[in-house]
């Protein structure tokens, strides 16, 4: 399929930021993958540079691939499944399950089990390694999760997460009291100068990225707190780094808090992506689906419940 505009009067803009606004089909990052592709061409040659200049007069075509075979074997993996229609579905993702293949990670993935539950529906959409993926949780985060089946669907879906429309809110239990009842941490986050497979509170001129939580305690538990999260934007590991800089660690994370929790054993840190709102991407009907707490919550939270009575 091939897509041809001209760009009109303005000043030069970015490639990738003109396609995005002009192709209402493709989200931004979509784009950018085509153009990485060699799926773009500028007055009839072949742009892989996402951060070209175009003007007014340049013809574009954008030349969308032929969906190809998935290179991944569907593996039967049960969901839990809190909302679904023709366009979307909302999934309840266990701890310990890996959104999407990577390195150490290749069978047993989120998109392993979609591929599976979906068939042929998710041919196409966002790509071969990541069909439907919006955007994304911790291996050993738990909680809602939305998956677009169709490439309207995904882009009209990663737009909302971009412009912070769509609302995604979390409970975590941490390590420590806070002083105030609710607050606003805003502070950067960058790949960690040392520990590579870390993010870590980094300047912008350093190559931290704005990064802004918004929390408020729900439960005081002595000397742990049960805290409700919401994000206005989405870095990787954000609500987990954003919590340690309070010195308020989620309890259980390996790599920003401590190991050592009370009572229970769980599979990674307590951090729980409760609830999911977002617009409709066809009819903008507002949808909203909640993930009940994992079971080993319910255990620690009654644990510590009991302890102050």
């Amino acid at each position: 399929m091939g897509i041809e505009r001209t760009v009109e009067a303005g000043a030069p803009e970015r490639l990738d930021r003109w396609l995005a606004d002009n192709v209402e089909a493709f989200s931004r990052n979509r784009v950018q993958q085509l153009i990485e592709q060699g799926a773009v061409s500028v007055n009839g040659e072949v742009c892989d540079r996402k951060k070209e200049l175009v003007t007014a007069g340049d013809y574009i075509i954008l030349s969308v691939p032929e969906a190809q075979p998935y290179e991944l074997t569907p593996e039967d993996i049960p969901l839990d499944i809190l909302y679904e229609d023709d366009q979307l579905l909302i999934v309840n993702k266990p701890a310990g399950m890996v959104v999407h293949p990577a390195p150490g990670h290749a069978t047993g993935t989120l998109v392993h089990a979609l591929l599976f539950y979906c068939g042929e529906q998710l041919t196409g959409v966002g790509g071969v390694q990541r069909p439907g993926i919006v955007h994304r949780l911790d291996k050993n985060t738990t909680g809602a999760m939305v998956v677009a089946k169709t490439e309207t669907a995904l882009c009209n879906l990663q737009q909302q997460i971009q412009a912070k429309t769509a609302k995604r809110e979390y409970l975590g239990i941490v390590n420590g009291a806070p002083k105030a009842e609710q607050g606003t941490i805003d502070q950067p986050i960058g790949r960690h100068p040392k520990h590579r497979k870390k993010m870590s509170i980094l300047p912008v001129e350093s190559g931290g990225r704005t990064a802004i939580t918004h929390w408020k305690t729900v439960e005081r538990l002595g000397n742990y707190t049960l805290i409700h999260f919401q994000l206005e934007t989405g870095r990787t590991h954000q609500i987990r780094v954003h919590s340690a800089y309070l010195g308020l660690p989620i309890i259980g994370d390996p790599d920003y808090g401590s190991t050592r929790f009370p009572g229970v054993k769980l599979p990674g840190q307590a951090l729980h992506a409760f609830r999911l709102t977002l617009s409709h991407p066809i009819t903008q009907a507002v949808v909203s689906a909640e993930a009940p707490l994992p079971d080993q919550w319910k255990i620690l939270l009654g644990q510590l419940r009991s302890r102050l009575r």
